[in-house]
């Protein structure tokens, strides 16, 4: 089975494999321990922080471990439900993953508002600029890069706008961390970020935030995290996360990047007129999301898996029970078409080999479609 299928989840690296074990035998202390053992496990984690504060360009102190994304934008949002007036509202982009659009739907309702994206699923930065002029949010959140279309976000530049307007700014960075360089994310307000979409093991991520002013903690209990997330730190979690992104980086301070693109605009050729999502916008060197022939993406997904490729549909198919993905619709894809999109996502470690026989593989099940 080849695996193209990595913007949802990644394998598990060799070094952060190893990470893991050596951390899981060597640092056994619970890092708030009095004892010996507790104080390297602490150093543990503070080294490694001290390392993810280096790559994002922030201090140590922001760095706030946690579970994953999704509970990093859980943080973040549970936060601002308490920290703003009861009148501001939160704006995010219409393609923003659920665990950012979900809870500020949760938490704010009605003072929600998004912000909506071009054709090419990219923020409409004319849009954003002209609410700003008559209204000032109390919190803006735009992902770095959209998980379904591999669509790159200006996120530099919405950065700026919210400083020059004095608003707190929140970025999703999960699908960009590992496979683009983190360099300049920690000049944002709040970044979140998780390991197992860059080779780094389930369960475990972080949330950078400011370290000056008190972060209203969800979880709470013991002092951890400087009261800003309590329980006891996934210390070999944390360090075998730190193991694949320092794998990733070094890889990026090379021009790897252009040859993989390279491959997968080739496969994308290949595709003849088949509608690529996002297509001349910058998007992410790994991924395809493509509008395919035949009644429905479930159908190519299981076709596919048959072939021996494992992809996805980036979103559930429309069913009746399901509806059609939001980053879909806030593209202006129709409904009836949003059932035929189907997502290729590939890794580091995939090879120009597996995007030819990829090709190979789309090409016969299209004309089993055909057939059919």
């Amino acid at each position: 089975m080849i695996y193209f299928d990595h913007n949802a989840t990644t394998p598990l690296s060799a070094a952060a494999r190893e990470a893991w074990l050596d951390a899981s035998g060597r640092l056994v202390g619970n890092p708030s321990s009095p004892h010996r053992l507790g104080a390297r496990a602490d150093k543990a984690l503070a080294d490694a922080r001290e390392e993810l504060a280096g790559l994002l360009g922030c201090g140590a102190l922001d760095i706030v471990w946690t579970s994953g994304a999704t509970e990093s934008s859980n943080l973040v949002m549970h936060h601002f439900a308490a920290a703003l007036a009861a009148e501001a509202e939160v704006w995010v982009s219409a393609i923003e993953h659920p665990c950012v659009l979900e809870t500020a739907r949760l938490h704010f309702g009605e003072r929600l508002k998004t912000l909506p994206v071009t054709d090419g699923g990219v923020l409409d930065l004319n849009v954003l600029r002209e609410r700003l002029v008559k209204q000032r949010p109390g919190l803006i959140a735009v992902m770095a890069v959209n998980n379904e279309t591999g669509v790159l976000q200006p996120w530099r530049v919405v950065r700026e706008l919210c400083a020059e307007h004095d608003i707190p700014f929140f970025c999703d960075a999960a699908q960009w961390i590992g496979k683009l360089p983190s360099a300049g994310l920690g000049k944002c307000d709040f970044v979140s970020g998780c390991a197992h979409k860059f080779g780094g093991p389930t369960g475990v991520g972080f949330l950078k935030c400011p370290a000056q002013g008190a972060l209203r903690a969800q979880m709470v209990g013991g002092p951890q995290e400087e009261g800003r997330r309590a329980g006891t730190e996934n210390v070999a979690g944390v360090l075998s996360m730190m193991a694949a992104l320092a794998e990733r980086e070094a890889v990026l301070a090379g021009d790897t990047i252009i040859e993989r693109e390279a491959w997968r605009n080739a496969f994308a050729m290949s595709l003849g007129d088949a509608r690529i999502l996002g297509a001349g916008e910058g998007r992410l060197w790994n991924t395809v999301s493509v509008l395919l022939p035949g009644d429905c993406r479930a159908r190519w997904v299981v076709k596919l898996d048959k072939a021996g490729f494992a992809v996805s549909t980036g979103s559930a198919c429309a069913s009746g029970k399901e509806a059609p993905s939001h980053v879909l619709k806030a593209m202006g894809v129709a409904d009836d078409e949003t059932d035929r999109v189907v997502r290729f996502s590939s890794g580091w470690e995939t090879t120009a080999e597996d995007w030819q026989a990829l090709s190979k593989g789309v090409a016969k099940v299209t004309a089993e479609f055909t057939r059919d």
